[in-house]
């Protein structure tokens, strides 16, 4: 039998000097797939974000979601010998990723020219709130402000009350570039033999995941609605409640599917040919008296009668799920995506990578690091 291949990433070996989101999910994702990936914490607690909160055993939701399967080394960069130490491992490594305050790696020696023109093959890749130039390039830049600057915020909620999303999604959609950096790097430099520098900023990549609101706004001279669960520009769609108290999500994404929903969930297929709900855009438009016909006719119904209806008439739906639901959600459990990892408080119970290879290989689960010795 041949020996099972090994993950794609193993034998990179990544150094980060990083904390809190964007940096930690950018290069547990590349320990997921094999990396070693050699994070780089301050003396004493380490990274900040292991100190966000204590729900997990006593130890933080964040770090323990961001850092399996590394190993911890602490160093203060401060220190000539302790820096040089880093320098020496960085001068080991494939990728380095660095998160710094702008221009604080270039003092440090760390900065891309320098460590590039020593090390040719190295991938630098950087990540800020704003990137390295430009007026904002020195602000601060945690989540929220990312949301509030890029217009996620304005989108975002209701019209009597915006809102910030639930989840970081500036520093994941951060992470998710860099990550996605490295592999293309990484992939460049078996054509090429060159390393590559690059940046990634939380600012520049909300910005990108803006580009619906940004379009319809640029192209109608008026910003999406904040409209809740329910879409700005699609209608009927988003949640509903039914007579028994549960909450069904549905999307109408045709005119075929606004048929059928009137024909055969609604029970009256007259509902389709009102003039205020005639096309999509009638129904965005007369939203709430659209909302107030739907229901009157939940009122009578479960919320398990209202999906069967939904299924039969083949209309996308989903239940509005509290997190204690998805964690046992059935369908985690039937395909056992969760799964148990190490901490140094005992273990704790995960999610596996959404990334699954069809041979059955498996990513990396390894602990999560206690903080570590000196470098």
């Amino acid at each position: 039998m041949a020996a099972p291949r090994a993950l794609p990433l193993e034998g990179v070996v990544v150094v980060s000097c990083e904390q809190a989101v964007a940096a930690p999910l950018a290069t547990r994702h590349l320990a997921d797939l094999g990396a070693r990936v050699i994070k780089v914490e301050r003396p004493g607690r380490g990274d900040f974000a292991r100190d966000y909160d204590t729900v997990v055993g006593g130890l933080s939701s964040h770090f323990v979601w961001l850092n399996r399967s590394k190993e911890s080394v602490t160093a203060d960069l401060k220190d000539p010998d302790q820096l040089a130490r880093v320098k020496e491992l960085i001068a080991g490594a494939d990728v380095f990723v660095q998160n710094f305050a702008p221009g604080a790696a270039e003092r440090l020696g760390l900065g891309a020219d320098e460590l590039r023109r020593d090390h040719p093959r190295l991938i630098h890749a950087s990540i800020s709130g704003y990137g390295s130039t430009g007026p904002y390039r020195d602000a601060k830049a945690y989540d929220a402000l990312i949301q509030a600057e890029t217009g996620l915020m304005s989108v975002t909620g209701t019209e009597e009350y915006p809102a910030k999303a639930g989840i970081p999604a500036a520093d994941i959609g951060a992470g998710m570039y860099a990550f996605s950096g490295i592999l293309a790097a990484l992939y460049d430099r078996e054509r090429t033999g060159e390393g590559t520098t690059f940046e990634v900023s939380l600012f520049d990549a909300l910005s990108e995941w803006m580009g619906f609101p940004l379009h319809y706004a640029a192209g109608s001279g008026n910003a999406p609605v904040r409209a809740g669960t329910s879409h700005a520009a699609i209608a009927p769609y988003g949640a509903f409640a039914t007579g028994d108290g549960q909450e069904v999500v549905l999307s109408i994404q045709n005119q075929r599917e606004w048929q059928r929903f009137c024909e055969t969930v609604l029970r009256d297929a007259s509902i389709a040919d009102d003039e205020r709900f005639a096309t999509n855009s009638d129904r965005v438009a007369n939203r709430p008296a659209l909302d107030e016909v739907i229901d009157g006719v939940l009122r009578d119904l479960t919320g398990d009668r209202f999906v069967e209806r939904l299924e039969e008439a083949g209309i996308a739906n989903a239940r509005r799920r509290t997190l204690d639901q998805v964690l046992e959600h059935p369908q985690h459990e039937q395909r056992g995506r969760f799964v148990e990892v190490g901490t140094p408080n005992g273990t704790v119970r995960t999610l596996l990578p959404p990334i699954t290879f069809a041979d059955g290989r498996v990513p990396r689960m390894d602990p999560v690091p206690d903080v570590g010795p000196e470098v």
